[in-house]
């Protein structure tokens, strides 16, 4: 016959009918589709700011100078032990500075570099911490405080105080949360710093820095980078890090390999100093996947069940429609439109409560003294999760209908009215 819109009213009255039913078969694909999003949206937010605590604080690649013994002993370039196989036991390193040498040179050609977002000195030094008679052990990390606001959400970690005040007083410190519980201390505090070469500084707290991940905490501290090459007794060129910021973290091994050879440094690149952490967070995502399709393939079978159910109660109907003139594809287009007209509302709807839940997760409040700065439960908007959740919705509900609907075509009306 191939009539559509005698088709599509059959399709309409068919779902009218038994709206009940339709109703069901909506919600199905409603819930599954509507879990989806929840679950995908909850997880991979939670899983990124997992990997923000790490990846937000950790440069694309870090320069340093490191302190090893030579390669080259002076019994290798002694002639009569040239032929000899040489041991030499208990090798002393070098007798070297910790600074990166040329470091302002090294430095205004990364900014230069096309490839670099930023780039930004630190100078680190060891220190006891001094609070009456209390002494911690720690070091103390001179920055250059807007580029690591810039660079690295260097003030989404500040608790309480101000970031800038290292800017604004040169005896400032942004002292690190575990420190700061261990004495006592709050902002307006005065703390003294003993250097290694027995120097005393005292400085006052103009912040509290909190990480979340307790063996930084507990030991870190921030001043202006002139501040810790005055500790250090050192002139303003002393630079012991360079943290770089890459456009693209995928050029991060090939120049820090290139950075190494070319500047006789040591640069150490995001992979290589977080290869556990990485494997970790690929382990949590493929989870997160696989729970996500499990939840889809399952709804997907609780779809294809309720049409399928669907359909065989309307067998007399597929008979009528059969002896009064519609030809086997008008019936299994007519139960194909009635499972893609269910799958788009029903998905639509999951769409809805997908996004609703997941707002109101976003807006659930989540306290906890390991992450002071994270007031909500983290949740990923992703519009992928959504476009993902309709497709498979139209899909599914278009399988579940075609195969019950395939069966409804080859169906002999005047068995089902001999039946009845």
């Amino acid at each position: 016959m191939n009539d559509f819109p005698l088709i599509f009213e059959i399709t309409r009255t068919h779902l009218m009918s038994r709206f009940k039913q339709t109703v069901v078969a909506a919600l199905g694909v409603t819930f599954g589709i509507g879990t989806f999003i929840i679950m995908m949206s909850f997880m991979t937010g939670l899983n990124g700011l997992l990997d923000g605590l790490i990846l937000n604080r950790t440069p694309h690649i870090q320069i340093y100078n490191e302190i090893k013994p030579s390669a080259s002993q002076p019994i290798d370039r002694a002639a009569q032990y040239k032929n000899s196989f040489n041991v030499v036991h208990a090798i002393k390193p070098k007798n070297s500075q910790e600074r990166i040498h040329n470091a302002i040179p090294l430095l205004a050609q990364l900014k230069q570099n096309e490839k670099v977002k930023g780039a930004t000195p630190q100078t680190v030094s060891k220190v006891f911490y001094l609070a009456g008679s209390n002494k911690l052990n720690g070091v103390i990390n001179g920055i250059q405080v807007e580029e690591e606001i810039r660079l690295f959400n260097f003030e989404d970690y500040i608790t309480e105080g101000e970031s800038k005040s290292i800017l604004k007083r040169k005896n400032s410190i942004l002292l690190g949360a575990g420190i700061a519980h261990k004495l006592s201390l709050s902002v307006g505090d005065k703390i003294q710093v003993s250097s290694a070469n027995g120097g005393i500084f005292p400085l006052i707290i103009g912040g509290i820095f909190q990480s979340g991940l307790a063996e930084v905490d507990n030991i870190q501290s921030y001043v202006n980078i002139k501040t810790a090459q005055q500790i250090l007794g050192e002139g303003s060129h002393y630079i012991s890090h360079i943290h770089v910021k890459l456009w693209d973290i995928k050029d991060a091994v090939p120049m820090a390999e290139k950075i190494s050879t070319q500047y006789n440094v040591s640069a150490l690149d995001i992979e290589t100093a977080n290869a556990q952490f990485e494997t970790g967070s690929d382990i949590r995502n493929l989870i997160s996947y696989a729970v996500s399709i499990t939840l889809l393939i399952v709804a997907g079978f609780g779809i294809y069940n309720i049409l399928n159910m669907f359909i065989y109660e309307k067998m007399n109907d597929i008979a009528i429609l059969k002896a009064t003139g519609f030809m086997g594809t008008d019936v299994k287009w007519m139960f194909i439109s009635q499972a893609l007209i269910i799958g788009l509302i029903g998905g639509i709807l999951g769409l809805v409560l997908g996004f609703g839940v997941s707002v109101l997760i976003d807006h659930a409040p989540f306290n906890t003294e390991a992450l002071p700065t994270i007031k909500t439960y983290p949740v990923n908007f992703n519009p992928a999760f959504y476009i993902i959740g309709i497709v498979f919705a139209l899909i599914s509900t278009f399988l579940a209908g075609y195969f019950p609907a395939k069966k409804a075509q080859r169906i002999d009306p005047v068995e089902i009215i001999r039946g009845q």
